[in-house]
């Protein structure tokens, strides 16, 4: 061989070393961050799309940059300019430091300590993630957790006990320590706490409330928290927030087409599911790495953990792998497949090819015979499984229970609501509740429109709450009463079906819709006189009294001639004839919640009437039943109203529609109604039947014209002479959003508000 041959021998050769070294290094994986740009601040490693360093260039965007904050030993990562302290950040979450809201009492029931936290990403790509739990801590404790950016949402928390000895570690069920769950897309929440007895009866053992937001694996409760001084402290660096974040607003089919599209090379875009748009990247199957980076993403070399046979030869490919049989074997060379079998020269190819067709063919039958065999019995199965698991059993023993006074009700299959709701679309939501989701269904037989209640996957607490409201909806039938058209038991979730009622609720025209035309004085006084009506016949009309438990202005439904509607029993509880009151968990919706059944937890049908009478106050004022307003006795309505009227400001707060259009006699007859439902001892209050009576009375009462011209010409009088007198009341604008006011941070970094000290 010539000399000048060994040359390009050895020429080829070191060029497939160096080929194969440069493959080598990618396949071992790439930068996590652009070029010239740092990678770890302290011990946290920050990967692209985020970015260290405030303006760089080195993240995605503004939002994505991190403060490296070397003041620090060893330097701690911030978000933007903010106060926020990042611990961790994943491929779709990022974890940051936590705050508590915390509140202290001295033996004598003075506040020592008052620490209230809220928290702000309105203008972020970040949102609170759903694995977060509000936990509140303390034996005398309820708070309060207000949400009002990307998902509106309020919720609270009752932690009570009267001995250390009734504590459990670990236990987070009310005694102690409580928790709920909050919605995603939650980007912005106050929290507040408060007491019941300020403390005096525990004090020794409980001197302090505490209530934060935070990943619930990494925190459980224990006894010698609540009287540790250090327990804030240890919560903050002990139990992290975790954030869902996001790119953008848009979803991934309108991003796409656009020229900043983050997902690069060998990566897909996935969705957000938080319902507030945006998206995030991924990279294919068969790669890993950075998919937001050029390159990023690069190619697994899956032979590296040997997916052939033995006797199989695998070969690399981009994104997958190949495997194939080596000489002297045949097959497809995988593991999971037939792999390499070795050839025999003599293999009687014609009576393998017979004997394989026919067992082929054998196989075939058997195999159809099974598998419609199998299917036949898992579909019986699935759905006694389903009938069981969504209470049909306890349907059953309830309805015989009733002695055929529950008349029985249309049984719709699974299908047919899949079919009236379009597969469940979304354009189909009519609105979401405490138990579930309700739609729009357009049944084909008979053709009607319904609506449709798919409730959430439940404990066996939900399921009894489920079947409580079937039984008591066959047995109302009342023309102010959403009729229960029939239920489907088939599904994973159980399904109710409703009469469709067209224009929404009430609390949606008192306080969203401004001054529509028909919402006149005259008609809240009808609506409010129909919904009494329904309260009414429900507390003595029934065939056992019903005791609703939730009256609010949103559960109040008006149809297409804006006739009012109540709805939503899934709490509410029958009530044998001989009893007037009963022992229940406490439950209902804050502001409407009756205070005398919130101490003692003894339900009556006076209970109704106060949140009745909360409803009616709403009706003449347009105020929210819960604000959080400068003067403190403006933060209840109910509260607000009895002062109001205690004072003679009545007309003072009225919504000046109501007070243009109303007689001042009626009005006031109104607001001594309403006075009077909103007593704090329930004998004290009047029954829904009286309120019915003294309602319609209302509406019936007339003057003669001379008298009436006369009261108005007063008025008339007396607004212009003295119009302070009559407005000095302003409306804060956040008493009618229902807000809780503080700081409010009006830049782009999130930020901390919170005070120290006693109120």
């Amino acid at each position: 061989m010539s000399q000048q041959s060994i040359f390009f021998i050895l020429l080829l050769c070191l060029l497939l070393a160096l080929g194969s070294t440069s493959a080598e290094s990618i396949s071992k994986g790439t930068s996590i961050t652009r070029p010239n740009c740092q990678s770890k601040c302290g011990n946290l490693t920050v990967p692209y799309p985020f970015g260290i360093g405030l303006g760089t260039g080195c993240s995605l965007g503004s939002w994505f940059d991190v403060n490296c904050n070397t003041s620090f030993t060893p330097p701690r990562p911030f978000i933007g300019t903010g106060n926020l302290e990042i611990l961790d950040i994943s491929a779709n979450t990022l974890k940051i430091k936590n705050w508590v809201a915390s509140r202290c009492y001295n033996q004598f029931g003075n506040i020592t300590q008052d620490n209230k936290v809220s928290v702000d990403l309105a203008t972020t790509p970040f949102t609170f993630s759903d694995i977060n739990k509000f936990s509140v801590l303390g034996c005398d404790e309820f708070a309060l957790i207000a949400g009002s950016e990307g998902r509106n949402f309020t919720s609270g928390c009752v932690s009570v006990c009267s001995s250390n000895r009734d504590l459990i570690d670990g236990d987070c069920s009310g005694i102690g320590c409580c928790q709920t769950a909050i919605p995603k897309g939650l980007k912005r929440f106050n929290t507040n706490l408060g007491t019941l007895y300020s403390h005096l009866n525990i004090w020794s053992f409980a001197p302090c409330g505490y209530a934060f937001l935070g990943d619930p694996d990494s925190f459980r409760f224990s006894v010698s928290d609540l009287n540790d001084t250090a327990f804030q402290n240890r919560t903050i660096e002990n139990v992290p927030v975790v954030l869902d974040w996001v790119i953008g607003t848009q979803n991934c089919s309108e991003a796409q087409g656009s020229s900043d599209f983050a997902c690069l090379q060998n990566s897909y875009c996935v969705d957000s599911d938080t319902g507030l748009g945006g998206y995030r990247c991924s990279c294919s199957e068969g790669y890993e790495g950075n998919p937001y980076l050029s390159l990023g993403c690069i190619d697994i070399n899956e032979c590296e953990t040997n997916p052939c046979d033995e006797n199989g030869i695998c070969t690399n490919i981009q994104g997958s792998y190949t495997c194939s049989c080596a000489n002297g074997y045949w097959g497809d060379g995988r593991k999971d497949g037939r792999g390499c079998i070795t050839k025999n020269h003599q293999f009687p190819l014609i009576k393998f090819a017979l004997g394989m067709s026919f067992g082929l063919l054998a196989l075939v039958i058997a195999v159809t015979w099974l598998y419609f065999g199998i299917k036949k019995r898992k579909l019986i199965n699935l759905r006694e499984k389903f009938f069981r698991q969504n209470g049909g059993l306890l349907l059953k023993q309830q309805l015989s229970s009733h002695d055929g006074s529950v008349k029985s009700t249309r049984i719709f299959t699974a299908e047919e609501l899949e079919k009236a709701t379009n597969h469940y679309a979304d354009d189909r939501i009519l609105g979401r509740g405490g138990y579930g989701t309700v739609y729009k269904g357009i049944l084909l037989d008979p053709h009607q429109i319904v609506a449709i209640k798919k409730s959430r996957i439940m404990d066996q607490c939900q399921i009894e709450q489920f079947i409580n409201e079937v039984i008591i909806l066959t047995q109302v039938n009342h023309r102010n009463i959403v009729k229960l058209l029939g239920c489907c038991l088939e599904t994973e979730v159980p399904l109710l079906v409703y009469e469709y009622v067209s224009n929404g609720t009430l609390f949606n025209h008192i306080h969203n819709n401004g001054g529509i035309s028909w919402f006149s004085w005259d008609n809240r006084l009808r609506i409010a006189t129909e919904a009494a009506g329904a309260l009414a016949y429900l507390h003595s009309a029934a065939a056992k009294p019903i005791i609703h438990r939730d009256v609010k202005s949103p559960n109040v439904l008006l149809d297409e001639y804006y006739n009012a509607k109540i709805s939503d029993f899934g709490a509410s509880r029958l009530v044998p004839i001989d009893q007037t009151q009963v022992t229940t968990l406490v439950q209902g919706t804050l502001g409407y919640l009756d205070p005398e059944y919130f101490q003692t937890s003894q339900l009556t049908e006076k209970s109704d009437v106060y949140s009745f009478g909360v409803v009616l106050a709403e009706l003449m004022t347009a105020r929210k039943p819960l604000s959080n307003t400068k003067t403190s006795k403006e933060k209840s309505l109910a509260t607000f109203f009895v002062v109001s009227m205690k004072e003679n400001c009545l007309f003072q707060i009225l919504d000046p529609r109501v007070l243009k259009e109303g007689s001042l006699e009626q009005l006031q007859a109104v607001g001594e109604l309403v006075k009077r439902c909103l007593k704090l001892h329930g004998e004290e209050r009047p029954t829904m039947k009286e309120v019915v009576t003294e309602l319609e009375s209302l509406r019936k009462f007339t003057k003669h014209p001379w008298v009436q011209q006369q009261v108005q010409e007063e008025a008339v009088g007396l607004m212009s002479e003295e119009s302070s007198d009559l407005y000095t009341v302003t409306i804060d604008p956040q008493f009618s959003t229902g807000e809780y006011s503080g700081q409010h941070n009006s830049g782009t970094t999130p930020l901390i508000y919170g005070g120290h000290g006693p109120r």
